[in-house]
């Protein structure tokens, strides 16, 4: 072997040391994670939101967090008791099947060995303290979609669950994130009145099944610190005032009867913005990507858990013919209810 090929292999040797040093070096990583695409479960495929979310997601040409994500599996769940679910399950559980490529899984644990992040999407929010319980002890991060949970109570008791794994989770209407709504509540805002439509499910509370959008609306632009709450209600309409701890005053519209939307009329220091809101998925999905990418929740537990017992306190005004009623008293309530004996995280 002559000198110059034995320089030559020795050169050609650090060269291959240094490459291999520099992929395994922290920014060659750093790069290799922002490539990284996570693969999303959706569990509970009896609604709309999980074909119109998929259709985003898995869209070709996609940038920033909404390339970062995919829909890649599902478990159809559904509730026999709600016609909305069990009439519409089979559907859209064949289209995400059909036109999107989407596995469907027969069980949640199937689901989470095949997914990084999960959707809950069941309509019914009965079930999703149980749905959240597997998910959040095999440490997946997690969103769920309106309602988040059946009762108070049970929102309450999702988040502390996982609060003691450690796991991100969090919860929003879409509404909360429309350019409209989040370019008003930048401003001054001394008082708000959010409406929509208010439809009823029995096994609901009154405002989770539909009017949670419009609450959601009135916290996004009032922020958190309602005081008390107290309702009207007639068959067509439910108005439910709220009173905050700096004194201001914020209410929502529920209209059953007559021409619905959603929007708002945003009370400032320099004027009255009426606001209408449209349906667009893709800002609260680039919300949900980006924190299933960093594990920060752009909505806060205390907020999500307060804005339910708004709702929750709009039904116990109700029984109690429109009196006032503490949201404080309400969220402790809903602790003392929730079982001591419940299981924990594993």
């Amino acid at each position: 072997m002559t000198a110059g090929n034995t320089r030559g292999r020795i050169v050609a040797s650090m060269l291959a040391l240094a490459c291999a040093g520099l992929a395994a070096s922290p920014r060659a990583r750093g790069q290799d994670d922002e490539a990284k695409v996570l693969r999303a479960g959706l569990i509970g495929l009896d609604t709309s939101h999980v074909v119109a979310f998929t259709r985003v997601l898995n869209a070709e040409g996609k940038s920033g967090p909404l390339a970062r994500v995919r829909v890649v599996a599902g478990f159809p769940g559904g509730s026999p008791d709600i016609p909305s679910s069990a009439d519409r399950v089979e559907g859209f559980t064949a289209s995400l099947r059909d036109d999107y490529g989407v596995e469907i899984v027969d069980s949640i644990d199937a689901l989470l060995e095949k997914v990084d992040v999960v959707f809950l999407e069941s309509v019914d929010g009965r079930p999703h303290l149980e749905q959240a319980r597997p998910v959040i002890e095999a440490g997946k991060p997690l969103f769920i979609d309106k309602p988040m949970a059946g009762s108070l109570a049970d929102a309450i008791a999702i988040f502390d669950l996982a609060e003691e794994a450690g796991v991100p989770c969090f919860s929003s209407s879409s509404l909360r994130f429309q350019p409209e709504v989040e370019s008003a509540s930048r401003s001054t805002i001394v008082g708000a009145m959010t409406y929509g439509p208010c439809s009823l499910e029995e096994h609901h509370p009154d405002l989770f099944w539909y009017g949670v959008h419009g609450v959601e609306m009135l916290y996004a632009l009032m922020g958190p610190g309602c005081e008390s709450v107290a309702r009207s209600s007639t068959d067509g309409t439910d108005v439910v005032t709220g009173t905050w701890d700096d004194g201001r005053i914020g209410s929502y519209r529920g209209i059953r009867d007559g021409k619905s939307g959603f929007g708002a009329v945003v009370f400032g220091t320099d004027q009255i913005s009426p606001i209408q809101v449209g349906g667009n998925y893709e800002p609260m999905l680039e919300q949900v990507c980006q924190f299933f990418l960093d594990g920060r929740a752009p909505v806060p537990p205390e907020e999500t858990i307060e804005l339910f017992a708004f709702m929750e306190a709009a039904d116990e005004s109700k029984a109690r013919g429109g009196a006032p009623v503490s949201i404080a008293e309400t969220i402790e309530q809903a602790r003392a209810g929730i079982s001591s004996d419940r299981p924990a995280v594993k």
